[in-house]
Formats: structure tokens, sequence, C-alpha cells
């Protein structure tokens, strides 16, 4: 039970998500593959409801502040030079953006886009939706199917 309790609090924590959820369960537990992963799919939409709804309020107040104003200004950058693409393929690129489970994706990097660019909050849960599934079937398959060439590759 702690273990299940452990990975559902990384699966919804930023950064970790999925990408560490899965692999601990799979590497240091022995929990069955399937409820790794749906623990993990599950905490990792935790938060989504959350950051659609008050990230922008969040971020706005934080712009106010001096000493924020710099990586305010810094997202506000990035968002608006990449905001032509994400608006093009709106769902789709959602989607595969949170399905890839890279450092700077995932679910929570995904859903605060979707959050800066005033996407259909309902349109962007179920993208989350599918993109953390497609990532933690993703993860959840290598980390199965590779397990000692993965713990090789991480010790060594």
């Amino acid at each position: 039970m702690k273990e299940l309790l452990i990975m559902l609090i990384m699966s919804a924590t930023p950064i970790i998500e999925q990408r560490g959820s899965i692999p601990y369960g799979l590497l240091s537990t022995n929990i069955d593959p399937f409820v790794v992963f749906l623990v993990s799919y599950l905490g990792s939409l935790l938060p989504v409801p959350f950051i659609l709804l008050l990230f922008n309020k969040i971020f706005d107040l934080l712009g106010r502040f001096k000493c924020f104003r710099g990586f305010y200004n810094f997202i506000q950058r990035k968002l608006d030079k990449n905001r032509g693409k994400f608006e093009k393929y709106e769902e789709l690129a959602l989607i595969i953006f949170i399905a890839i489970p890279l450092p700077t994706t995932g679910v929570w990097t995904g859903t605060a886009v979707a959050s800066f660019l005033n996407l259909d909050k309902k349109k962007s849960f179920v993208c989350a939706a599918v993109g953390a599934f497609i990532s933690a079937v993703v993860i959840t398959i290598v980390f199965t199917l590779f397990p000692s060439m993965i713990k090789y590759l991480l010790i060594n």
C-alpha cells in the first residue's frame, strides 16, 4: 500500500510524473505492471483540473512581482514564439506533447501550455488524458520488456 501511495504522489509531481513513478513501481517493487500503470496514469491526471483552472491566475500574479518578472517574460516569449504551431494543431499537438516521455514534456507542462493558450478546458483535459495514457503505455512497455538493460544503463 505504501508503494502505491509513493507512485501516486510521484506521478502527480512535476518533472517526475510517470517517467519516475512507473520505473520505480516496476523496478523497485513487486507490484503487478498493470497496477503500476493504472496508479501512475491516474496520479498523473490529478493535477490537470487545478492547472487548467488556476495556472494563468498564478502566473499573472507572479508577473506582477519584480523578482519573477524575468521568468515571466521568458515564458511569455517562448509561448508567443510557438503559439501559431500549437494553435494550428491544438488537440493533436497537445496529445503528442504530453505523450512524449522526455524531460520538459508531460502532463504538467502540456496542461500549463493549454492554459496559457486559453485552449478549451474540456478538450484540454481529454487531450491530457489521452497523451498521459500513451505515455504510460510506452513507459510501461519499455520498462517491462527491457528491465535488465535499463537497470544496467541506470547503474553504469
